[in-house]
């Protein structure tokens, strides 16, 4: 599923609706009532950002829960990605942008404020990268490509919790240098 709907998109620029994405992929099938418990936030707000994210077609209802009662909500198969031509609306794709940018930035420093509390394995493992390359366009597009097809098999594969496997984020971002010359 590719969307380019502005008005779909536009649902993703609220923060929640993007919370209730990661945390339904790692956690699927959930309810309103689980993922409220999870984000520390009202059960009624999952609810209305879950139903909104739906009206889109990034979740879709997975059935009742345990009790019958509850809705439980996943992710649509096949995962939506995120696409803004770039003759598309610019603002839209700021605002987008700039929640998730916020998002992982928060991430960030949030696990950097915990980071001794890992095992030394998982804190060998986990960290920052940072570099500067010279680079063509055409070598940036290809470096990014690259990155996404490594990432690929990881990022559909189910849990296997008998693993010390857990779910990392992974962020990238490539941006040119101001112009010196």
């Amino acid at each position: 599923m590719r969307v380019t709907d502005p008005q779909a998109i536009k649902a993703l620029t609220h923060p929640m609706r993007l919370d209730l994405l990661e945390l339904l992929a790692t956690s699927s099938p959930a309810t309103a009532a689980q993922c409220a418990r999870i984000l520390g936030v009202p059960q009624a707000n999952c609810s209305f950002h879950l139903r909104q994210l739906a009206k889109y077609g990034f979740v879709e209802d997975a059935g009742p829960g345990d009790d019958r009662r509850e809705r439980q909500w996943r992710i649509v198969d096949p995962r939506p990605t995120i696409r803004i031509d770039s003759g598309g609306d610019q603002l839209l794709r700021r605002q987008l942008e700039d929640v998730v940018i916020d998002r992982e930035t928060a991430a960030i420093r949030a696990y950097t404020a915990r980071e001794q509390d890992e095992s030394p394995p998982w804190r060998q493992a986990l960290g920052m990268a940072t570099a500067v390359a010279a680079l063509t366009p055409e070598e940036a597009a290809d470096l990014r490509a690259k990155w996404l097809s490594l990432l690929e098999p990881y990022l559909r594969r189910d849990d296997d919790p008998r693993s010390d496997r857990r779910h990392v984020r992974y962020f990238f971002a490539a941006t040119p240098l101001g112009e010196t010359r």
